[in-house]
């Protein structure tokens, strides 16, 4: 009985937060629609049945382990054949490996370095994919030392690296998690309008078209604001299926909040 009505809820919020996203995309007043990630990260399995039987397909988790699980789980691969994963955590280049064995792999978010990006492109080759892994390059926005991603100066360089010498990755776009205590009563989101800013440089550097070009942005606590500034990707976790339990043993990744 409990196991069903977590079910219920679940899904309720789930709607509650598609409808929302609708009602930002509508108020932002163009065609681009956004993209929901439902971040299952430390949630149990049937959560995941329970959403993706309403809909749901895309899933983020931040950790490779809870990843690998997940994604090489029998009962998910058999009820979730259409699951699309992505991995939104920090990612260190000797489990790069672990990631892109993942089965419905769909996207990693957070690649910050040429080093990352050409050890993806490798391990992806080696992987026999006939299509590329999408990426999304991850830009530190906020300068904080604890957030992982590029510093905005360092965009032009790794997206070009990424386009010139990785034919096994297709650049989605990019990814900034921000400040966590900004106040939306203050005004924008500095931290949004600096991902913004990133790709029209990128773009203009480059010969781009910006069109072509994702913004990841926005998460439980500012995902509406984060559609209104232009973010076609959004990460939400707990307004969808509520606060998480974390194991009492510390891990050794790096979570990205959502």
């Amino acid at each position: 009985m409990y196991r069903k009505m977590a079910d219920v809820e679940v899904v309720k919020a789930l709607r509650s937060v598609i409808e929302r996203v609708t009602a930002a995309c509508d108020l932002r007043g163009s065609n681009v629609t956004t993209r929901l990630v439902a971040v299952s990260k430390t949630k149990p399995k049937e959560l995941i049945f329970a959403t993706y039987d309403a809909g749901q397909r895309h899933f983020g988790e931040n950790y490779v382990q809870e990843l690998e699980e997940k994604g090489h789980d029998k009962s998910i691969l058999e009820k979730c054949s259409d699951i699309k994963w992505h991995f939104i955590g920090h990612l260190q280049r000797n489990k790069v490996n672990k990631v892109t064995g993942v089965p419905n792999l769909f996207m990693v978010e957070t690649v910050d370095s040429d080093k990352l990006a050409m050890a993806l492109n490798n391990s992806w080759q080696k992987c026999g994919k006939d299509e590329p892994l999408r990426i999304m390059v991850q830009v530190n926005t906020s300068g904080e030392q604890n957030k992982s991603g590029c510093e905005p100066n360092e965009v032009t360089a790794v997206v070009k690296h990424v386009l010139e010498t990785c034919p096994h990755l297709k650049l989605q776009g990019l990814m900034t998690i921000g400040a966590f205590d900004h106040d939306l009563s203050s005004g924008p989101n500095p931290d949004f309008q600096k991902l913004v800013q990133c790709r029209k440089d990128v773009c203009n550097n480059l010969k781009l078209d910006e069109n072509d070009f994702e913004l990841s942005m926005g998460m439980s606590n500012d995902f509406e604001h984060a559609i209104e500034a232009g973010s076609t990707n959004i990460r939400v976790g707990s307004t969808i299926f509520g606060s998480r339990s974390y194991p009492t043993k510390p891990s050794t990744e790096t979570p990205n909040t959502s």
